[in-house]
């Protein structure tokens, strides 16, 4: 039996050396998540295929699934993949989609803000003259996120020009950091209402980097009327404090790429102080 496998084998061989045919090959060579939200993370894996046969071959089914620790995070198979080129190499797309709570209702140890290790598997079935059917398999490990989203409240608000046509103000922020990653700040994209009146979006005033499970502080600049306000300006004025609500997106540089990540604060009670005053003004829910 084994004289005859070689035979066959070496039958095979010739055949090969003759008409040219060779079996391809692949690689991963990236894992990119081009879109991670507190629900889901759209994942995509690059595999660069190489076939060098004169002809082109046909991918028939692409199977993949992603594992952490051994456990099935996702799967699923893309059919009719596509041809590759005779003589040339193509990089394939394999888009996939985590999604989130269905991780955290199979497996309660995976908890909101880690990061976990994967293992993505690929196999690639491609039909080569000669050879036939035949299986690539492939194989790549690294982290991924679990996201958390931020508690953003508003620290103090200090005035730089106080009058009742035209007020301009810093908003002091404070950004508690849940994730086991750190998050650098970029821009911030939100909404403050101000004893029901809402005030106009304004920009970041520098950026800022928050480390893995700590606090951080942003500095945004903002003005508003405060004869919009009407009565409730005189309580702020007089250090009664205001009620607010702030709603928005933190837009951060992350170890895996970028995120836009949502947050929501509603408070009973936000002070101004002058600027340079050392109080500490709070903001009490």
């Amino acid at each position: 039996m084994d004289k005859v496998t070689d035979f066959f084998h070496g039958v095979g061989d010739k055949i090969e050396a003759t008409l040219g045919f060779g079996k391809p090959t692949a690689s991963v060579t990236g894992f990119h998540l081009p879109s991670i939200t507190l629900e889901k993370a759209d994942v995509v894996v690059d595999v660069l295929i190489t076939n060098p046969n004169p002809i082109p071959i046909p991918l028939i089914d692409i199977a993949y699934i992603i594992e952490s620790d051994g456990r099935k995070l996702i799967s699923g198979t893309v059919p009719d993949a596509g041809t590759i080129h005779a003589h040339g190499s193509e990089t394939i797309k394999i888009p996939m989609t985590l999604i989130y709570q269905d991780i955290k209702d199979t497996y309660e140890d995976i908890k909101p803000g880690q990061v976990i290790p994967y293992c993505v598997k690929v196999d690639l079935i491609v039909d080569v003259p000669v050879f036939g059917r035949i299986t690539l398999p492939l194989e790549k490990t690294g982290e991924i996120p679990i996201p958390y989203k931020p508690d953003v409240d508003i620290d103090k608000v200090e005035w730089d020009h106080l009058s009742m046509d035209e007020t301009a103000a810093t908003l002091h922020l404070k950004v508690q950091n849940s994730n086991k990653f750190k998050l650098g700040v970029k821009n911030l994209d939100y909404e403050l209402e101000l004893a029901d009146v809402r005030i106009a979006k304004a920009d970041l005033s520098k950026s800022a980097v928050i480390e893995s499970e700590g606090e951080g502080f942003l500095q945004v600049p903002i003005s508003f009327r405060p004869k919009d306000f009407g009565s409730a300006m005189w309580d702020i004025i007089r250090g009664k404090g205001a009620g607010y609500t702030m709603r928005g997106n933190l837009e951060v540089d992350t170890p895996f790429g970028p995120m836009h990540l949502p947050f929501a604060k509603e408070g009973g009670r936000t002070l101004f102080k002058k600027k340079g005053s050392h109080d500490t003004a709070d903001g009490d829910d």
